[in-house]
């Protein structure tokens, strides 16, 4: 198994790509950590975990609260002794362009999108230096590097965490750190279906966003899960500063298009 022995927090489990992520991290050895603020999703995510046969825990946390982020970090050293994997994936999303967008919007958005990563790595980064090795795996998305025409605050906040995970990459690579980051397309996750119920037609919309896709499908978030499970592993001991996209060509094919 390919994270056997190791111990992995995985943020924004309740759902998605986090809830894959954990049952894959299972199946493949690792003790899982499920951390969500939506406790009954991050329960059933737990049920899953240890269905595969993991030792697992699951904590409710609101991780763009600092105070939330360490205690998530206290919960898992009590209960495993290490952390070496920090999968950061909590997530919000936002439909409002950069005049739309006021203070208070613009701070729910950072807050859960890039304080989370900052405030979680910042408290987990001491246990992965004493043990001299770790990886972080930040998930931002294609829209933080092409841009996204009516979500100003949550392009920006997946942009910021493309530049963080680079600097953290650089700071922590002598400690035998790395990290990278994940830059997905359209996910086909709850919150992407959220986004489609917001149309005039839903269906049409999924359709629509499908042909930005040249594979000719959206991504699952089994797709992710996968590419975050080579991240995590030792298979990818020479990675780190990565801007990783998972886009179904999405991102060449508007390239080639412009």
């Amino acid at each position: 198994m390919r994270l056997s022995g190791k111990t992995a927090i995985i943020t924004g489990a309740a759902s998605g790509i986090g809830r894959a992520a954990g049952v894959l991290f299972a199946r493949e050895g690792a003790s899982v950590v499920v951390v969500d603020i939506n406790e009954a999703g991050a329960a059933e995510t737990l049920r899953l975990t240890q269905e595969c046969g993991a030792e697992a825990l699951s904590v409710k946390a609101d991780l763009s609260k600092e105070r939330d982020a360490g205690h998530v970090i206290e919960q898992a050293i009590s209960r495993f002794g290490c952390i070496d994997i920090l999968f950061n994936n909590a997530a919000t999303n936002s439909y409002t362009s950069t005049l739309g967008t006021d203070e208070t919007e613009l701070d729910r958005v950072f807050g859960v999108n890039v304080k989370s990563v900052f405030f979680l790595a910042r408290a987990c980064i001491p246990h992965m230096m004493r043990a001299g090795a770790g990886s972080i795996i930040n998930t931002s998305s294609i829209t933080g590097i092409v841009g996204a025409p009516g979500m100003a605050a949550y392009s920006a906040s997946k942009g910021a965490i493309i530049t963080l995970t680079r600097t953290m990459a650089l700071e922590l690579a002598e400690a035998g750190i790395r990290v990278n980051c994940i830059c997905p397309a359209s996910i086909d996750t709850p919150m992407l279906r959220e986004s489609f119920a917001r149309t005039p037609d839903a269906a049409h919309a999924r359709a629509q966003n499908v042909k930005r896709h040249p594979l000719g499908r959206l991504g699952t978030p089994e797709d992710v899960a996968y590419f975050a499970l080579f991240l995590a592993s030792d298979e990818s001991a020479w990675v780190t500063g990565g801007t990783h996209l998972i886009d179904g060509g999405a991102s060449i094919a508007r390239r080639w298009k412009e």
